[in-house]
């Protein structure tokens, strides 16, 4: 299990999981397996307590010793001709798109520049078969009393694509940029579907634009790996004549909504419920960030953001710096961002947004689906901790999190019940967004193939950083709310989160609350440049004569 999850040769009775490459998710994915395997369910802390394998079996054949195997449920195909229901997750997600009637910001787009020869016949024939495969891309909500029921599109309704001729168009840059435009900003019907559609853009003979968009209800970040492969498996196979080269699904996504309502109840529930009921008791409801702007009314979605690159020889200090502190480099970044987030807030308590892919079980990794949760991580920085001791409270809180992780966020929001508020969302306004499944590109026969499409303009929080591994970096963006943030100002925060990480590299024993976060320029504008007041004046004259002089130029005026 080890060997395959991790994409090593061989593993070693000494190796350690996490120094071959393991993280979080491949941990909880680990974890999973051995529970079906052995039956067995193993805390997430007793493989961050014992990465080695000769260690991690030692405690698995002492608990099975102690309390013998458990038969754990697997997740089994239901009927249909019973109503099927949505997910937890589908369900929050109808509500909030209800309430954002007309809005486009669940939307997920998807761009592609294919130069060469398109066979149009076996891309459309591609676009068809992922369709049909998944339940989850044919599912559409409808609610006659007002409480979503999910029905599903047949197999042979085919994905819809809108096709656009801009060959020899003198503006045809422009009409491709009104496109996208058009195309992710053209809501769906929840009710009549399908939730996923294609617009296909001629250019010329061989140079066509392909967009795809999803609803969030019905796809995940994890879904546009499955999307992307299986798209470069059929269209592989398709443009050679031959048939479908996948395996039919054991499962569908209505299988696994209904076994989550059935497995999450009783008992378990109420210990996840109690975990986050105790966690975030007394949390703040807000993260008081100094803005550019007043706060509007009602929360604004609009967005931009600026690249962050974190280059090679930091990255490889930060993989240092957890290998010492028994962290991951998720955990490593997630504090020193807490940091930054609590001198920018004057905040010791905080709550940031952390996404979870809830891929844990192994029925599901290749279904298209809205599986991910969110996890409201509260990060203490009271009592002036060290890097190390701030390091080691981010692992426990993040474990604890993921070991609780299933309960869905709107029951978590349900039991907090924190203060609703229209200008921002419940119990945090930052997340960070770790991403450990890069989606691969699109691999088509004779055509090669580049992103295309519109620019990010929407976020969903205040502030989103979403980072990941790329080779030798860690990489990303940092998202921010135009209506709050101005980009000078996240390139600056920016800034204070790549010193902050240098600094905790270069010394784990000092406090956090004392590291230098400002760049030497910034730091003489704001003690030196806005401290030149000097200015001319009249030096013949009285401080009192100056005075009588101005009230005589303006008497009404406030002195």
């Amino acid at each position: 299990i080890w060997a395959e999850l991790l994409g090593v040769e061989r593993v070693g009775r000494h190796d350690n999981f996490f120094e071959l490459g393991g993280h979080s998710l491949l941990a909880v994915q680990l974890l999973s397996r051995l529970s079906q395997a052995v039956g067995v369910e193993l805390p997430l802390a007793t493989l961050f307590a014992k990465p080695v394998l000769c260690d991690l079996v030692a405690s698995i054949v002492e608990l099975l010793s102690r309390a013998g195997p458990q038969d754990l449920p697997a997740i089994a195909a239901v009927s249909r001709h019973e109503p099927v229901v949505p997910s937890f997750a589908q369900q929050r997600l109808w509500f909030l798109a209800k309430l954002d009637e007309g809005g486009t910001n669940y939307h997920m787009p998807l761009g592609w520049r294919l130069r060469g020869v398109l066979d149009r016949s076996a891309w459309q024939r591609s676009l068809d078969r992922l369709f049909a495969r998944h339940e989850a891309l044919r599912s559409v909500f409808v609610a006659p009393q007002g409480k979503p029921r999910v029905e599903v599109l047949p197999p042979d309704a085919g994905l819809p694509v809108v096709e656009h001729d801009l060959q020899g168009l003198p503006d045809a840059q422009a009409a491709l940029l009104n496109l996208c435009h058009e195309e992710a900003h053209t809501p769906f019907d929840l009710a009549g579907g399908p939730l996923i559609r294609g617009r296909l853009i001629r250019m010329s003979d061989d140079d066509h634009v392909f967009l795809l968009t999803q609803h969030h209800i019905v796809s995940d970040g994890w879904s546009m790996g499955v999307l992307v492969r299986e798209l470069s498996q059929f269209y592989r196979a398709f443009a050679a004549g031959q048939d479908d080269p996948l395996p039919p699904l054991a499962i569908q996504y209505p299988d696994y909504a209904a076994w989550q309502r059935q497995w999450l109840s009783g008992e378990r529930r109420q210990t996840q419920a109690q975990y986050w009921r105790d966690t975030l008791y007394g949390a703040p409801a807000r993260l008081a960030l100094p803005t550019d702007r007043a706060r509007p009314a009602q929360q604004s979605f609009a967005g931009a953001s600026v690249p962050v690159v974190i280059d090679a020889d930091l990255t490889r200090g930060l993989k240092r710096l957890s290998r010492q502190q028994g962290t991951t480099l998720f955990m490593t970044v997630l504090a020193a961002w807490a940091a930054v987030l609590s001198r920018l807030s004057g905040q010791d308590d905080l709550v940031i947004g952390v996404p979870s892919a809830n891929r844990g079980r192994r029925e599901i990794e290749e279904l298209i689906g809205f599986f991910v949760n969110t996890l409201a991580l509260r990060v203490d920085l009271s009592g002036e901790p060290s890097v190390s001791e701030l390091l080691e409270r981010t692992r426990r809180t993040a474990l604890a999190a993921q070991e609780h992780q299933d309960l869905p966020f709107e029951q978590v929001v349900d039991i907090v019940q924190p203060p609703r508020h229209l200008d921002h969302t419940p119990l945090f306004q930052v997340m960070l967004a770790w991403q450990n499944n890069t989606v691969e590109s699109l691999d088509l026969a004779g055509l090669s193939v580049g992103a295309a499409g519109e620019e990010f303009d929407q976020v969903k929080f205040d502030l989103e950083l979403s980072l990941g591994e790329h080779g030798e970096e860690i990489a990303g963006t940092f998202g921010y709310a135009t209506a709050l943030f101005d980009e000078a100002t996240i390139e600056r925060q920016r800034g204070y989160l790549l010193a902050l990480l240098r600094a905790m590299v270069a010394d784990a024993g000092q406090p956090v609350g004392r590291i230098d976060l400002l760049p030497d320029d910034e730091r003489t504008y704001l003690l030196e440049d806005l401290n030149r007041t000097a200015a001319p004046y009249p030096s013949d004259l009285c401080i009192h004569e100056l005075f009588e002089a101005q009230v005589q130029k303006a008497p009404d005026a406030v002195a």
